[in-house]
């Protein structure tokens, strides 16, 4: 079983930055892929960042490319999203999520276990 635990959501002007912070807890978190997706109010879920268990390499959305950056550390079990040029678009509860499986997936469906997430609203 792992636990989830978000931080660092909260209100930012466009253009500003925002780092969000993740903290697991369980048994071999380092196996796990661990990732970040987001929800904005009346749409689906959808995936912005992963860093691969053990290896720890990266993918993003395209949304995100460029702007973002997903640091993860396998002595702490922290992984953290961090946000630059902050865009009202962006604005979501932002989700933390674990993903024991051989294969790593972008859907959210494939994770397994969940944060219960951090808002960030971007105003413009």
């Amino acid at each position: 079983q792992v636990q989830l635990v978000e931080s660092g959501g909260g209100l930012v002007q466009a253009g500003g930055s925002l780092t969000l912070s993740c903290t697991a807890s369980g048994h071999s978190i380092s196996s796990y892929h661990l990732g970040w997706f987001r929800q904005a109010q009346g749409k689906e879920r959808e995936f912005v960042a992963v860093a691969k268990g053990n290896t720890g390499r990266t993918w993003y959305a395209d949304s995100v490319k460029g702007r973002f950056t997903i640091s993860r550390d396998f002595t702490k079990n922290t992984v953290d999203l961090q946000m630059e040029n902050l865009e009202s678009g962006d604005t979501a509860v932002y989700y933390c999520a674990a993903d024991g499986a051989r294969s790593w997936s972008i859907r959210a469906e494939q994770f397994d276990y969940w944060g219960r997430g951090t808002q960030v609203t971007v105003s413009s």
